[in-house]
């Protein structure tokens, strides 16, 4: 009782609470709300700025919000913004970036997958080099390749058209230059690299005994891999898609490279809408065109933000 009773007297034990606006907390806070306005102020001048008509963006306040909403800039950078002699807007762009993203994005998921899976728990010999070669591959400059797969873009199309004609006398030129599968091919062995590094790390960090439990059951390469190892691993694959759709999507460079104006991609109909020479600059047309290109990542990213994060935090990353 004497013992408790002093105990009372001299106050509570244990660390004592910390301040809520603390000199350390308001700094922490204040650097994140100024990166905060950093990177939201372009968007918020992006979005006002494409709400507004051009004789109010005329008057020079960027910051200010629309006296009056318009959608027809929304409307014109969608269907009607001339590039070059086409004079349909960003739709027909939309349209071929969609066929080039998904096949380029399930074939290089499903490879990069297997391989991973493969090196991960079934060694072969040579499998490390194999890895080490891949791994190097990433690190390659795109630029050093552009020449080089043209070529094999072009000798590979002509290569295919001598087959066809082997059964078919008719038949016409298949040209992967220039075409929307000759770019999926590109996407799709770029990514290769990265993805099977993530997915290779991601299925060393499942148990081993799981794998050979599965084993001693009779189960085989493709029994494991359906069953067992493919169940368990929807995060690492929405953070190989994330990755994936975000690259693809937003690149510029391999779209006007390897494809033509008919098959132009999403960002180069909005380099050729931003960058025309002709008539007024409209400037909300520009900033609405914009915001219509880059909703595609940000809907990805917001539906499966939680989910990318546990990717990562289960072995996307660990070496």
């Amino acid at each position: 009782m004497i013992d408790a009773s002093a105990s009372t007297l001299n106050g509570p034990s244990g660390p004592r609470p910390k301040k809520v606006f603390s000199s350390t907390n308001i700094m922490i806070y204040g650097t994140l709300l100024v990166v905060c306005l950093y990177y939201l102020l372009p968007l918020y001048v992006m979005i006002v700025t494409s709400l507004k008509g051009m004789p109010e963006i005329r008057m020079g306040n960027i910051f200010s919000p629309p006296v009056e909403i318009t959608y027809e800039p929304w409307v014109k950078a969608w269907a009607e913004a001339c590039t070059g002699i086409n004079c349909d807007g960003l739709s027909r762009g939309f349209w071929n970036s969609v066929w080039i993203l998904v096949p380029s994005v399930i074939l290089s998921i499903a490879i990069a997958s297997v391989n991973g899976y493969a090196l991960a728990n079934w060694k072969f010999r040579g499998s490390e080099v194999f890895f080490t070669i891949l791994i190097f591959g990433a690190f390659i400059p795109y630029q050093v390749m552009i020449y080089p797969i043209v070529i094999l873009l072009r000798e590979s199309g002509d290569g295919i058209t001598n087959v066809i004609r082997l059964f078919n006398s008719d038949a016409s030129n298949f040209r992967l230059m220039g075409s929307v599968w000759g770019l999926v091919i590109v996407h799709t062995i770029f990514g290769m690299p990265i993805l099977t590094l993530l997915f290779r790390n991601y299925f060393t960090s499942v148990p081993e005994e799981l794998f050979k439990a599965a084993r001693v059951d009779g189960a085989r390469f493709w029994g494991i891999y359906f069953q067992i190892m493919l169940p368990m691993s929807l995060p690492i694959f929405v953070v190989a898609m994330i990755l994936q759709v975000t690259g693809i999507w937003n690149d510029f460079l391999f779209g006007v490279i390897y494809t033509k104006p008919d098959t132009y991609p999403m960002t180069v109909q909005l380099n050729n809408i931003v960058n025309s020479v002709q008539g007024v600059k409209e400037y909300n047309v520009n900033m609405a065109a914009t915001l219509l290109t880059g909703l595609v990542p940000l809907v990805i990213y917001f539906a499966s933000g939680k989910l990318f994060v546990r990717g990562i935090a289960a072995g996307a990353v660990k070496g």
